[in-house]
């Protein structure tokens, strides 16, 4: 079955799905490898790792393709892609959805806010109209080749307009053809639950450690119908919490003793990357 018909499927199943994001190959295959149903391809973590820089809108539409390319060919799973705004107006939104699909993804997420885009979670957002973002939705329903490949329309619009003008965005947004909505950063669990009750399609909630929306759990995400939960960059915090860690040990003590067992293995590190896979094919191509 085609990724695009798996992730069409969980998304009707409201079962509040966790999804962890990643923002390279090896973190997707760790996603994939602890279990996970889907992997989240997140541009704040690319920004993060690729540039070393915040989520302000600095990374281009090749930087996350060329990604998406490697985590594609890295992994099995559905990859849901951050298409951040499109990267311009509808005219970009055309370009990105046929590169965004070609090269593998099975979802792709636009969002309303005035490029360049500042982290959902971040203050001094701006959004642009409705009506420019119904035209960049349509773009990208039109585009598609696939019709399971999901479309995810998400509002930044609930900070600056409150919660009634954020849902009358995502049923808007619905009406133009996106097949789920994100509306990004409610703050209460009331709010989470008008979101479900009032926007007909499947939704999208997004936790942000130490961001504005409460972590129900996956237990109430599904009570209230959420389809899949985004923890788009957990692992990124921790990987970067553990480098500080095993880095100042190394720093002050001059050695990894005192830190070994926050050290995968090298044969675990090899088992990530799936080395036994590159050894059989040379073994099958070798000329010996």
């Amino acid at each position: 079955m085609r990724t695009t018909t798996v992730l069409k499927k969980m998304m009707t199943e409201r079962r509040a799905i966790p999804v962890p994001g990643a923002a390279n190959a090896l973190f997707a295959r760790v996603v994939e490898a602890t279990g996970f149903e889907c992997v989240y391809l997140t541009g704040a973590g690319i920004a993060n790792m690729s540039l070393g820089a915040p989520d302000i809108g600095l990374t281009t539409m090749t930087e996350i393709a060329d990604t998406l390319a490697a985590v594609a060919d890295a992994v099995s799973v559905p990859i849901i892609v951050d298409a951040d705004t499109g990267f311009g107006n509808a005219l970009n939104v055309v370009r990105c959805t046929r590169v965004f699909e070609r090269y593998g993804a099975a979802a792709m997420q636009l969002e309303d806010q005035v490029f360049p885009k500042k982290c959902g979670h971040f203050e001094g957002k701006q959004v642009i109209s409705q009506t420019a973002m119904v035209a960049k939705i349509k773009a990208a329903v039109d585009t598609r080749r696939d019709p399971d490949f999901q479309i995810i329309a998400r509002t930044d619009s609930l900070a600056l307009e409150g919660i009634d003008h954020a849902i009358e965005r995502a049923v808007a947004y619905v009406e133009a053809g996106a097949d789920v909505t994100f509306v990004e950063a409610p703050t209460t669990e009331a709010e989470l639950a008008r979101i479900t009750t009032e926007v007909g399609a499947p939704q999208v909630a997004n936790i942000v450690f130490g961001g504005k929306t409460p972590d129900l759990g996956q237990k109430g995400f599904a009570k209230l119908g959420f389809s899949i939960v985004l923890y788009a960059n957990a692992v990124l915090q921790a990987a970067l919490k553990v480098s500080f860690d095993v880095l100042n040990v190394l720093r002050k003590e001059g050695s990894l003793a005192g830190t070994a067992s926050r050290l995968v293995s090298f044969d675990e590190r090899q088992k990530a990357v799936a080395k036994w896979q590159w050894d059989e094919l040379y073994r099958r191509f070798s000329e010996d």
